[in-house]
């Protein structure tokens, strides 16, 4: 289920509304990949390590109450999903 605090409309584009991302919580972020078909590889430390044929870089998630934004994005740029599509993810959590 997402909450309020996870869709953040308060960025404007053009007179456009435009989610923004925030920090999210270790957990909510590997349900996300896991819905793009990404699997979990290991645990390295404090850090769990996803990958998905046809990718040769793995996704790195670490265990943390909220993830920064930045290791967000790179993660998604990572694995090639577009705004919207993470957006739609997170609606289905």
């Amino acid at each position: 289920m997402v909450s309020a605090q996870d869709l953040d409309f308060s960025r404007r584009t053009k007179g456009i509304k435009m989610a923004r991302i925030i920090p999210l919580h270790w957990r909510k972020l590997i349900r996300i990949f896991e819905l793009d078909d990404w699997k979990l590889d290991r645990i390295s430390g404090d850090h769990m390590v996803l990958i998905k044929s046809g990718f040769n870089r793995p996704i790195v998630i670490p265990k943390e109450k909220e993830v920064q934004v930045f290791i967000i994005k790179n993660n998604l740029k990572t694995a090639k999903i577009s705004r919207e599509k993470y957006f739609d993810l997170l609606k289905i959590i």
